[in-house]
This record gives structure tokens, C-alpha cells and sequence, in this order.
């Protein structure tokens, strides 16, 4: 019964909100964990007390989990309860009385306009070398890499896409002349993301060379093809390809992911008078609270303005 009422509510989640497939695993992993623990009490997991739910909240902090990883358990839980009361299988929601666990909100981890310029410009010569430093013409393999990689980091830091939507862009990214890209986001949800010139001559340069190799045809269905089981480039490939471009120009590794690049578009957006709603719209985010991460980059515009326009500032501080 468990397993049923589980699976239910997962393929609800999947037909009706459009979940994604790593949200309805979370989920999947985060409800089988709580029907364990009600298990040990005699309990299925539609027959939870508010007690029950409070009791797995704190074996979850005892077993050490961040306050975010609870959080997400018990989103999924409350999901749950949700559709179990809303489809009549339970009379009451035991998760209304229970509150979140109270977690910080580190800011992200933010590289440098200089530091992403370097990235960027490395990457760009580096795809545009023929040969390498002793004079031996690159493989195409090679040279495909460095294009891919350029490519990416172009769209990444023009658009402030997330990885999983930048790596699974379909082929049509790169057909007509719009300077605009359609996405499609969390709960398969679409929004428009401007496109740099730059990022375009990158992926045109991209297809070009796939095209030339014979790794393209007029039915490819992805702008990133590769051989894995998705047909597309992966994550972990990108973040690879980065951290490595990283540490040949002195960056640690782990101040450079494809998330910071992300973080480092919606704050210098911000910090050259973008408005927080606008990158809300730009990130895809659903609520702006979620935007107001980046309000530190605000605040410190804010203060400059003030030091520098106020008629009462001194100009020699």
C-alpha cells in the first residue's frame, strides 16, 4: 500500500505540475525514507500523527542532516499529505502544524567580472588554435572540446541559464536571427533569455566545426550532442571541462563550478542597474525571495550611490 500511495502521488506530480525527473527521484527517496521510519512504528505512510511527522524531523537533525536537506524532506512530505487530503484519502493535513528547520542563506559564491572575462577569453583562443604549443595540429576531437566549452561558457554567462537547461538546449537554439532564446525551465515552464552576439558566433562556430566532423545532421535534436544516454552533454562534463580551464589560470578549482557562473551573471547584471525583478524573470526563479539572494550586490551599489552623489559626501573618503 505504501508503494502505491507513493507511487500515485509521483505520477501526479509528473502528469499535473510537470515535475522534472530528478524532483520525482527527491521525492521518491525522501517519501520512501519517512515510510521506513513509520514502518518501525506499525505505521503506514498514510497514517501519520503530527507526531510522527515532528519524530522524523528530529531524526533527521540527529542524523545530521542540514537544515536545508530537512527542509526538502519535508516539502515532499507536506506534498504528500497535500494530495492525499485533497484526493480524499485522509481527512486532515498532520504536517500543517509542523515548521521548517530554520536554515542561513549563505550568499553565493561570486567570481569576479575580471576573473570570468579571463575564463571567457581563454577559452576563446584555445577554440580558435589549430595547433598546440609545440606545433602538432589538434584532433578534431580535441578541438570540439574547446569549442563546446566556449560555447557553453558564452551562453552560461549571457543568459545566467541553469546548467541542466543550458546542457539540454535543443538544436534550434542556433536557427533564425532573434537575439533571444526560448527556454524551458522547472515545471516546464518557458521564458525568454536574451543572447549575446558573442554567445551566438560562439555556437555558431560550435555547430560549424560538429557539422564539419559529421557529428551533425539536419534532424539532431540537440545543440550539445554527445553519446551519453541522454544524447546530450552532461553536467558533470561541463563542470569537468570548467574546473580544469580553472586551474591552468591559477583559479582553485572549487571557487568554479557552472552554478558560480550563473551567480556571477545575476550579480553583475545587478551591479550595472539591472532590476531584481527583471533577473528574477532572467533566472527563471517562481518567487522573488528566492532573487533576493543577490540583494547584498543592492545594497552595496546603494551605499556607492549615496557616497558619491549625496551632497553631504566627502569626496576625499
Amino acid at each position: 500500500m505504501e508503494a502505491a500511495r507513493i507511487e500515485t502521488f509521483l505520477e501526479m506530480m509528473a502528469a499535473e505540475r510537470g515535475a522534472a525527473p530528478a524532483t520525482l527521484d527527491g521525492y521518491g527517496r525522501d517519501l520512501g525514507d519517512f515510510a521506513s521510519f513509520l514502518a518501525a512504528r506499525g505505521k503506514p505512510v498514510d497514517g501519520a500523527a503530527a507526531a510522527d511527522v515532528a519524530d522524523h524531523m528530529a531524526d533527521l537533525a540527529a542524523r545530521g542532516m542540514a537544515a536545508s536537506t530537512q527542509a526538502r524532506h519535508l516539502s515532499a512530505i507536506r506534498q504528500f499529505h497535500r494530495f492525499l487530503y485533497g484526493e480524499g484519502f485522509r481527512g486532515d493535513d498532520p504536517t500543517g502544524t509542523i515548521d521548517a528547520p530554520k536554515k542561513g542563506r549563505p550568499l553565493p559564491r561570486v567570481l569576479s567580472e575580471a576573473e570570468v572575462d579571463r575564463l571567457i577569453e581563454t577559452a576563446k583562443r584555445r577554440a580558435e588554435a589549430t595547433h598546440d604549443g609545440e606545433g602538432r595540429e589538434l584532433s578534431a576531437a580535441v578541438r570540439g572540446r574547446r569549442l563546446r566549452l566556449h560555447c557553453l561558457l558564452e551562453t552560461v554567462y549571457a543568459t545566467g541559464l541553469r546548467v541542466s537547461e543550458l546542457v539540454s538546449l535543443p538544436a534550434s537554439a542556433v536557427r533564425g536571427e532573434a537575439p533571444f532564446l526560448t527556454v524551458r525551465g522547472k515545471g516546464s515552464k518557458e521564458r525568454l533569455v536574451p543572447l549575446s552576439a558573442k554567445a551566438k558566433a560562439a555556437m555558431s562556430a560550435h555547430v560549424d566545426h560538429l557539422k564539419a566532423a559529421r557529428r551533425w545532421t539536419a534532424g539532431e535534436r540537440w545543440l550539445f550532442p554527445s553519446w551519453s544516454a541522454s544524447g546530450h552533454t552532461t553536467r558533470q562534463a561541463f563542470a569537468r571541462d570548467l574546473k580544469g580551464l580553472a586551474v591552468g589560470l591559477g583559479l582553485p578549482a572549487e571557487t568554479v563550478s557552472p552554478h558560480v557562473l550563473r551567480h556571477a551573471f545575476a550579480s553583475h547584471i545587478l551591479a550595472h542597474g539591472a532590476d531584481l525583478r527583471v533577473v528574477q524573470q532572467l533566472l527563471g526563479h517562481a518567487d522573488i525571495s528566492t532573487t533576493q539572494i543577490y540583494t547584498h550586490v543592492l545594497d552595496e551599489r546603494l551605499r556607492e550611490l549615496v557616497e558619491t552623489h549625496h551632497p553631504l559626501a566627502d569626496p576625499t573618503a
